[in-house]
């Protein structure tokens, strides 16, 4: 019988019970959706009890399973729509993509390696081992493909998870938690190894934090929720805010980095935070790399008047971007000021200077300001002052390989890209496993399942030393 068909009856069953004035808790049967916070992380608990009895490759077939459902070309295609019509941010094309590399490309038990020391004394193994019920913050940006991301690695690490999504993703996230619980019921998994709760808030945000059955807290999103997971007094991981400058200079093949750049900066609308957000570009090849912008999908804002008119009607009098146009597409960006445009449109552009708002502060919107300066190293410096310390993501599109390793090492971030996409570094395009929790602050980075373990030693002593 279909899962959906015994959820039916088992629902029925409760109705007819409570007209006849009895009440039957339901909980294990809502697939990880829970009434309040304290029952998500009390089921989560026993879940993972229950799932430290199942081997390494058990676990990894739970989490294939969780590839295996996302993946259904139904599936995939309303966990997409459904994030930006509920949350009103990015595009379904660019959707499909983050969701399917999040299924595909994040890394199963392969990371997880034992490290065995032989000799005299004896044998000694060190092994990633899990945290316990682990409390994950997930983004109103990336709603789904966090979830897919998170829960993945986590199982696999043999952890529960329970998820606080942002509230204005929560009717999606909660289709995707029970899509994922159906599945791994379907391949003999414990109930609940994913859960939330039904009414996401601050107030349920800040129970999850505090409650002493969740081990490690991970938090998904911009500096104010990071530090307050760091602030906790727990074991945190904290993926914060980027601001990911460009660099092109004049050795670059310029054309295909007006390509790359357009690709990576109106990719879901911007909002992605390793997405291009400022460029610095060497003042003899300026021309040529607007050019080949506007020939591939930008528009040029050349009347400062204007420009100024659309970055006030985006952004709140504290100089923040107005989350009303977080991920809004450049056509309805343009609108805004009057300027109407074709779906062809993706990036909106525009000169600016160094100290322009648009550089130093990260908008997530397709709307990137490029900056011409005298030479590479002053483009270098710039990049340096724009990224604001966060040591997130940087690209860089050159030939000279002595100012690419400057960049690198002067900037420090966690993903740096060379001559393509930014989205390159997420395993788009590029070689390496995906996340969509890029854990700069704590040190983290591209998080994968070890992020989310122990490493736990065990020794045998004067023994299995065979050389």
């Amino acid at each position: 019988m279909k899962v959906d068909m015994i959820e039916n009856i088992v629902k029925q069953v409760v109705k007819d019970l409570q007209q006849e004035g009895i009440t039957l808790d339901i909980s294990a049967y809502e697939y990880g959706i829970f009434d309040t916070m304290e029952a998500a992380i009390n089921a989560s608990e026993i879940a993972q009890r229950k799932l430290l009895s199942y081997s390494l490759q058990e676990r990894n077939t739970f989490v294939d399973a969780i590839r295996d459902t996302v993946l259904q070309k139904d599936h995939l295609e309303m966990i997409s729509l459904m994030a930006v019509e509920e949350t009103g941010i990015g595009r379904y094309s660019d959707k499909l993509i983050k969701n399917r590399v999040a299924a595909v490309k994040t890394p199963g038990k392969e990371v997880l390696e034992t490290r065995a020391m032989t000799g005299h004394d004896g044998l000694t193994l060190e092994e990633f081992c899990p945290f316990g019920v682990i409390g994950a913050i997930t983004p109103t940006t990336n709603p789904t493909e966090t979830i897919i991301n998170n829960s993945i690695s986590m199982l696999v690490g043999g952890n529960t998870v329970v998820f606080s999504p942002h509230p204005r993703a929560k009717k999606v996230s909660t289709i995707l938690v029970q899509m994922i619980n159906k599945a791994l019921e379907a391949v003999g998994a414990p109930n609940n190894l994913v859960t939330m709760v039904r009414e996401p808030s601050i107030e349920n945000t800040q129970i999850m934090m505090e409650h002493p059955k969740v081990r490690l807290l991970v938090a998904t999103g911009g500096p104010g929720i990071v530090k307050q997971v760091l602030s906790s007094g727990k074991k945190a991981i904290g993926a914060g805010a980027g601001n990911p400058p460009v660099v092109v200079d004049e050795t670059a093949h310029i054309e295909q980095a007006a390509k790359d750049i357009i690709n990576g900066a109106s990719f879901d609308n911007n909002v992605p935070c390793i997405a291009e957000k400022e460029v610095f570009v060497v003042e003899e090849v300026a021309d040529q790399l607007v050019y080949h912008m506007k020939k591939n999908g930008a528009y040029e804002i050349t009347d400062m008047s204007t420009l100024d008119s659309l970055v006030k009607k985006v952004t709140k009098e504290d100089g923040k971007p107005n989350p009303d146009y977080v991920g809004k597409s450049a056509k309805d960006l343009l609108a805004l000021v009057g300027i109407v445009v074709d779906d062809s449109i993706r990036l909106i552009i525009a000169r600016t200077s160094e100290h322009h708002h648009l550089v130093t502060e990260e908008m997530m919107m397709p709307i990137l300001p490029i900056v011409s300066v005298p030479n590479v190293d002053i483009a270098i410096e710039c990049a340096y002052r724009a990224e604001l310390g966060n040591r997130h993501t940087a690209i860089m599109h050159s030939q000279n390989l002595e100012k690419l390793s400057k960049m690198a090492r002067l900037l420090e971030t966690t993903i740096f890209v060379k001559n393509a996409p930014s989205y390159a570094g997420i395993g788009v395009g590029g070689e390496g496993h995906t996340t969509f929790t890029i854990a700069g602050p704590t040190g983290e980075g591209i998080t994968c399942a070890r992020s989310f373990c122990r490493i736990r030693r065990c020794v045998l002593s004067e023994a299995f030393s065979l050389r």
